[in-house]
């Protein structure tokens, strides 16, 4: 790892994979920054939906290191380490992280969001001891209990249902009146005899001492609380952007996303972004492996003629 590198890319989940690796495969010079996790949030989902090739949906687990494989085949040099600065010094990009610096002549920003956090007591103090972002890992330690899934989005969905596999019963709280994700999921949910799904219920407190013990329920209209018995409690009541890097940068929209165009340029020459990270992400796999490539594509012709139409 040495050198000027015609692309960087920020960002190891499958939109940074998918970039890196038709980077490379473009005859780019490529180096991937892949964060703490090669495939990001999607290595802890048990089933990915909506991506062809697939007889069955595989698990992130087995779907994000096929990416990864491919990527270091075509080329992909990859650093393991989080990008701690991003800064303009003429034609070139200067990328800080604790492995060192990189230079690069073009940077794709697939850093992707993190889960939104209740904001309630208890839970921070039992992050770990019965808080939980990943269904998969804890669904078989809690084996025939009961746990609380906050939210009624796509992600709160499927981490019932891989929780429904082992416990004896999974209690959804949607502090709305309805499910908001894929009809698909909302079917399987609401057809699922061990998912107890509550509307307009909200988690004001998670209980416990050494471990999560219970959660303290408040009625969205009423005010009116209850404390209900629970192992464990997963969070998926929305996803907060990871753009510290570049939010003095590039412009975001109202929602704290990346404003990009239908190539992923950004109004910033060199610079794009993809993933759930960018304006407009419908937050899919798919979608997030298309963005990969469309930043990857238009760097490449960037860097070939030097023109650089941004947004509108």
């Amino acid at each position: 790892m040495s050198g000027e590198y015609d692309l960087v890319v920020i960002g190891g989940g499958i939109a940074g994979l998918s970039a890196a690796l038709t980077s490379a495969r473009l005859g780019r010079r490529t180096a991937l920054l892949t964060g703490g996790t090669i495939g990001g949030q999607l290595v802890s989902i048990e089933r990915i939906d909506g991506v062809p090739g697939f007889a069955e949906p595989p698990p992130g687990y087995d779907f994000c290191p096929i990416g990864q494989e491919q990527a270091a085949a075509a080329g992909v040099e990859f650093v393991m380490a989080e990008a701690d600065s991003l800064t303009a010094d003429g034609e070139l990009w200067r990328i800080g992280s604790a492995e060192g610096g990189l230079a690069a002549r073009a940077v794709v920003i697939a850093t992707g969001t993190a889960l939104a956090k209740l904001g309630v007591p208890g839970e921070a103090r039992l992050a770990g001891r019965g808080v939980s972002e990943c269904a998969s890992c804890d669904a078989p330690l809690l084996r025939g209990r009961t746990a609380v899934v906050a939210g009624g989005g796509d992600s709160a969905m499927q981490e019932a249902l891989t929780l429904a596999a082992y416990l004896q019963q999974v209690v959804m709280l949607e502090r709305g009146p309805g499910l908001t994700g894929q009809q698909s999921y909302r079917d399987e949910v609401t057809a699922n005899p061990r998912i107890d799904i509550r509307f307009g219920q909200e988690i004001a407190e998670i209980l416990g001492e050494d471990g999560v013990a219970g959660v303290r329920i408040r009625d969205a209209a009423s005010g009116a609380e209850s404390e209900l018995e629970t192992a464990a409690v997963f969070a998926f009541v929305g996803l907060v952007p990871n753009t510290a890097l570049v939010d003095a940068i590039a412009p975001l929209d109202g929602s704290g996303r990346i404003r990009v165009d239908a190539a992923m340029r950004t109004p910033v020459k060199g610079l794009a972004a993809a993933g759930n990270v960018r304006q407009g992400s419908p937050h899919r796999a798919a979608a997030a492996m298309g963005d990969g490539a469309a930043a990857a594509v238009a760097l490449d012709r960037y860097l070939a003629s030097g023109a650089w139409p941004g947004p509108d």
